[in-house]
């Protein structure tokens, strides 16, 4: 396959190399794609060194598939682009989740929904992605009837330049470029995205939003308050699910120890249950604090952690380009 990384520099692009290489993805010839400034500088990949290039160029030289994350703007010219030259396109931003002719996927979810006709597929949200993997299975087993959700969200999902900032004020210095509104070390932010005209941020309504299109079902509940942390390695969510049906706890985590993606770390006698630095650098959603809602019925609370670079962002394109490929909906066109 040859394949494209628009937005080869950023933090997601060079972890959608590292994800490349370590799955061993069949690749052939590789385009990496960033701004002008970069243009002509080498990215390393297994061994090889392959020149930044620009979009025209990339677009020129056909590429099987263009994973993309670069932002929306570059996303919603360019995106277009590729797939008219017949590129399959996984986009990392927020441009075309909630467009209706377009599929928003996590494979262990929904891929299925897939076809040899979708050229411009979007990859969520890095919180909905964990969220959902978790609660597909028990949603197709106890029918999910409300979802309330509060994230503890790294840094790095916001880019390099707040790994930097709260690096900096770590340090005690002043001078560094901030991101963020306000200092984040040593501080909460009950704030990520913009805030719309609701109260809401843009970042809980893609949680809302994006939950539904995935799961396919507009009729669930669901309401969702985000927050930045100062941590590295990954977002963590308590989420708080009710169900139409009863459940029992036992059946609950076979479930979730069945689920493909999932791993359960619910051990609180020793102190085990999911967290960022245990989720750093895998690929898996970690579950736990499994137990009931005692406040209402059909109740159930887990803690969900997962590494956003990886399974919130890269992993799962990656594992999109290999799920069209495994189904043989996408086929090389290069020798």
């Amino acid at each position: 396959m040859k394949v494209a990384i628009v937005g080869a520099t950023g933090l997601v692009g060079q972890e959608m190399l590292a994800v490349l290489a370590e799955r061993n993805f069949p690749l052939s010839d590789l385009i990496p794609v960033a701004s002008a400034r970069s243009i002509g500088k080498m990215v390393s990949f297994k061994g090889k060194s392959y020149p930044i290039r620009s979009l025209q160029e990339a677009i020129a030289l056909a590429p099987d598939v263009a994973l993309f994350s670069a932002g929306g703007s570059v996303s919603l010219e360019y995106a277009p682009q590729f797939a008219a030259v017949g590129t399959t396109v996984i986009d990392n931003s927020s441009a075309w989740r909630m467009h209706q002719a377009h599929k928003l996927v996590v494979p262990e979810v929904n891929g299925d929904v897939l076809t040899a006709a979708d050229k411009i597929i979007a990859n969520p949200n890095c919180s909905t992605i964990q969220m959902v993997v978790a609660l597909k299975p028990l949603h197709d087993a106890f029918k999910i009837k409300r979802i309330v959700v509060s994230t503890y969200q790294s840094v790095t999902g916001t880019g390099k330049e707040a790994v930097e900032q709260l690096m900096a004020e770590r340090k005690g210095e002043n001078d560094v470029k901030r991101v963020y509104p306000h200092p984040i070390d040593l501080n909460v932010l009950p704030h990520i995205d913009v805030f719309l005209d609701n109260g809401y941020t843009k970042e809980e309504m893609k949680m809302v939003n994006e939950t539904k299109k995935i799961l396919n079902d507009y009729t669930l509940g669901v309401t969702a308050t985000t927050v930045r942390i100062p941590v590295m390695g990954g977002h963590s969510e308590a989420v708080n699910v009710e169900f139409e049906r009863d459940f029992d706890l036992q059946a609950v985590r076979q479930i979730l120890e069945n689920a493909k993606g999932v791993v359960v770390q619910d051990d609180v006698k020793n102190n085990l249950y999911p967290m960022p630095l245990l989720s750093h650098q895998k690929d898996e959603v970690f579950v736990g604090r499994i137990r009931r809602d005692e406040s209402q019925p059909h109740t159930l609370n887990l803690w969900i952690v997962a590494d956003n670079l990886r399974k919130g962002a890269a992993t799962n394109a990656v594992q999109i380009a290999e799920y069209l490929l495994e189904k043989q909906i996408l086929k090389p066109s290069h020798d």
